[in-house]
């Protein structure tokens, strides 16, 4: 996932007049814009994906709000812009996928204690940047380490 292929399904959108796609990508084109003005450097893929996770945060968010202010209308549109943006996210984990991750991290590292979650963490986050949440990786770690180890 790269600036340029967003860029190009924008002109894309633009042309088949899709104001759903259009709005998703221009807002998501400009918040990595603003990051890059801010590092004053091109962004590499893994912040990209960041940038989009964010993107879909943020309107997961807008969704609750507007469920509570009864504007359904806003809840259908922010739902269509989500689904826009998913297609640009790699899939998720699975629950085993990332508990044999953690695993994985645990033994790489060779923690056995909760004393060793930072090292764990910094070993498992470049893996599922963007597939999991930190804070479900950081719990299941957390769980792992806690509970007694089995040989």
């Amino acid at each position: 996932m790269n600036k340029e292929s967003l860029q190009k399904d924008l002109k894309e959108a633009i042309r088949s007049k899709d104001d759903v796609r259009k709005r998703a990508l221009r807002m998501v084109l400009s918040a990595i814009k603003l990051v890059e003005i801010d590092r004053r450097a091109s962004l590499d893929e893994p912040t990209i994906l960041g940038i989009l996770q964010r993107e879909v945060k943020s309107r997961q968010e807008t969704i609750e709000e507007a469920k509570q202010a009864g504007r359904n209308d806003l809840v259908a549109s922010t739902l269509a812009e989500i689904e826009v943006l998913q297609v640009y996210l790699p899939q998720p984990l699975g629950e085993d996928e990332l508990t044999e991750l953690v695993q994985r991290a645990i033994e790489e590292v060779g923690a056995t204690t909760s004393q060793d979650m930072g090292k764990v963490m910094k070993a498992l986050m470049p893996q599922i940047q963007g597939r999991a949440d930190g804070k479900i990786a950081s719990n299941l770690v957390r769980g792992l380490l806690s509970s007694p180890q089995k040989d």
